[in-house]
């Protein structure tokens, strides 16, 4: 009796493996059937490789820690929507616009692009980049694609309206524009509050755009502490390392505003489903209590399930992906 238990422990041991390592193995479908990322350097992840352009990661020591080395990402491991990709249950991360083809722009798209802003002007002094304008341009392409794939506008609609879509815009208009008045004229032509007004009238427009195109799933990421960032230490800080507050406080002028944003669409526009990842409070927590992860892998996590209260708005991305 004990031979036999153990014949069959073995046999059963073995079918086990053989089982996980066959390229038919039964895996987990992903939470939403595609993921689609719009950004700047945050998250980029190769669609500043190939242009003229001084805003490039593609070289070490950038991927250090990343599994596929240097790829073109802004971070020695993983960004915040690589570590989102992961938790939706992605097996693989999105591919940038720059290399997506066929098929495989089913499971989503990456479209952002370094020193990018919500307006056209923002980082040009950096050289090439795409603007959240190109980005949505891009994305446009994307849906003709899809289009194709499944047959028609309608099954392409359908599919479109379940995927999640990301936006994290913003940071440049701040860093690579109105705080920079020696490039820019803007600072000079509003004040922090008019232009925050601006940025988001804007940002709403083209967002809109995306839902006419079957964007339905909205994460609105904030902005966060660029008066803590290295460069605006560097160029507005008076010792060289306490945060410039008038930046932090024209950020959250426009996270203010972006909050609102969210209700507005979830009123206006007929079964979107818009929320708020507040990254300002999220960075704010990781300032006050250093923890042994990366920065980006705890944003990532806390974007996906809120670990506060403040953390997300209205739902985190996980509960939006339920929907």
């Amino acid at each position: 009796m004990g031979s036999d238990l153990k014949k069959w422990l073995v046999v059963a041991f073995v079918v086990a493996v053989m089982v996980l390592n066959s390229p038919f193995a039964a895996r987990a479908q992903p939470q939403v059937p595609c993921f689609f990322i719009f950004g700047d350097s945050l998250v980029d992840n190769g669609n500043n490789n190939n242009i003229v352009s001084l805003a490039k990661a593609n070289y070490r020591p950038y991927g250090i820690d990343f599994p596929a080395g240097t790829t073109g990402r802004f971070s020695n491991g993983k960004t915040t929507v690589d570590v989102i990709a992961e938790l939706l249950g992605f097996d693989d991360y999105i591919p940038p616009y720059a290399t997506a083809s066929g098929e495989g722009v089913m499971k989503g798209v990456n479209y952002a692009s370094a020193a990018a802003g919500i307006r056209d002007e923002t980082g040009r002094q950096l050289g090439a980049r795409i603007s959240f304008g190109g980005q949505v341009r891009n994305y446009k392409n994307t849906v003709s694609q899809v289009v194709n794939i499944l047959g028609n506008e309608t099954s392409a609609a359908n599919y479109l309206s379940k995927c999640i879509y990301s936006l994290a815009m913003g940071s440049n208009d701040y860093l690579n524009n109105y705080f920079m008045p020696q490039q820019y004229p803007t600072s000079r032509q509003y004040t922090p509050a008019q232009y925050a007004d601006v940025l988001i009238q804007q940002y709403s427009q083209q967002i809109r755009t995306l839902y006419n195109y079957g964007a339905r799933k909205l994460v609105l990421i904030g902005v966060g502490q660029i008066g803590c960032s290295p460069n605006a230490l560097a160029q507005n800080s008076r010792d060289g390392s306490t945060c410039v507050q008038r930046i932090n406080d024209a950020n959250q002028m426009f996270n203010t505003r972006l909050r609102s944003l969210v209700d507005d669409l979830n009123k206006n526009l007929p079964n979107a489903k818009a929320i708020y990842v507040n990254a300002y409070g999220i960075f704010q927590d990781i300032i006050n209590s250093p923890s042994s992860f990366a920065a980006n892998i705890i944003v990532g996590r806390r974007s996906y399930s809120a670990q506060s209260s403040t953390d997300s708005y209205p739902i985190d991305i996980r509960r939006l992906a339920q929907l």
